[in-house]
């Protein structure tokens, strides 16, 4: 059984780390390292120029610390065959499952650790001595240790298995982070879910009931029922909100904000293919130049009223200035070549 699970470990670890290369592309690690290096500027001018007010600073702390204490699962690696074919064997699932929880606290564990030496001169200054920081530290980790036991007792009950949760919960997060590396590449083994929005049906009504307009109201409907696309796409265009509200440098957060509308761009060209298991489609009497055509006005109208509301809240001719000759660029010419070469 440790040699079955130690194999499934090792693939999937494997696969993860062939995607990296594409995460970590010259143009993103440039991006990064100046990144990292306005923080670390910014941080030392925080820590030189302490505000007298410190509630704000005491709130983003305690978000921080709140979200280090929840983040990460552990990594059972079940697969869904296991329930028939495993179950014989549940004890020895049991014992590497716990095993692997120990594995998560290590990697969680050090990881919030690391996080937290790196703050510590913030939580100094608001007064926290040496000895009280390191108590601090401490009680967070049992904290960690407590919360990862108390996720796996989400499928643990007794030594008995829940295999439905346990298989569950297993593919929900080896599917969370197939999804980031999907933001930088084509991702094999993604699942898609589909999901009735009924609240946001009102947006259809926008589009008139036009023969020509048949793919685009298609395009409509995957974007705003796909938890995919509607998802990158909120989580993409909250970060270069967030980018351009609380980075001062024109150039550096309005580049941010180009390469979070770059990476949604990317992403939702899969739309083109999105219907290509509904072969009902081909007898659409349509032109085969029309689905092209309307998947460029779809992404065209989804990033223009994108960068509309990030001009709105830029506060900044030069942001402005710059994310509308950058997005003019990226749709007018990039669009039609990306297009050009993904599809055709």
């Amino acid at each position: 059984m440790k040699a079955i699970f130690s194999k499934r470990r090792f693939a999937f670890l494997t696969q993860s780390s062939k995607y990296l290369r594409y995460v970590f592309n010259d143009h993103f690690v440039l991006v990064l390292i100046f990144l990292l290096g306005f923080l670390m500027v910014q941080y030392s001018q925080l820590l030189k120029h302490f505000p007298a007010n410190h509630l704000p600073i005491i709130i983003i702390l305690s978000l921080v610390v709140a979200a280090l204490l929840f983040w990460g699962n552990t990594a059972t690696y079940l697969e869904a065959a296991d329930q028939y074919f495993l179950i014989t064997k549940e004890k020895e699932v049991v014992s590497l499952i716990k095993q692997a929880q120990k594995r998560a606290f290590f990697f969680w564990g050090s990881l919030q650790l690391m996080l937290l030496l790196i703050l510590a001169p913030l939580f100094l200054r608001l007064g926290m001595s040496f000895v009280s920081f390191a108590l601090f530290l401490l009680v967070f980790l049992a904290l960690k240790w407590l919360i990862i036991t108390k996720k796996g007792q989400t499928f643990l009950h007794e030594g008995k298995l829940d295999w439905t949760k346990a298989i569950s919960q297993e593919r929900k997060r080896q599917q969370a982070i197939l999804k980031f590396f999907s933001l930088f590449t084509n991702v094999k083994g993604i699942s898609a879910s589909v999901k009735r929005r009924p609240y946001l049906d009102f947006v259809t009504g926008f589009l008139s009931q036009k023969h020509s307009n048949t793919w685009t109201h298609l395009y409509l409907r995957a974007f705003l029922r796909s938890g995919d696309y509607l998802g990158l796409a909120v989580r993409l265009g909250i970060l270069s909100l967030l980018s351009l509200i609380f980075i001062a440098q024109p150039l550096t957060s309005a580049g941010l904000a180009v390469l979070f509308n770059y990476l949604l761009l990317f992403q939702l060209l899969a739309l083109y293919k999105h219907y290509d298991y509904q072969y009902l489609t081909g007898l659409f009497p349509l032109a085969p130049k029309t689905k092209k055509a309307s998947l460029k006005q779809f992404l065209r109208a989804v990033l223009y009223l994108l960068t509309a509301v990030e001009m709105c809240v830029s506060l900044s001719w030069q942001k402005a200035l710059f994310l509308a000759a950058a997005m003019i660029i990226l749709n007018e010419f990039y669009l039609v070549y990306k297009i050009k070469k993904i599809i055709d």
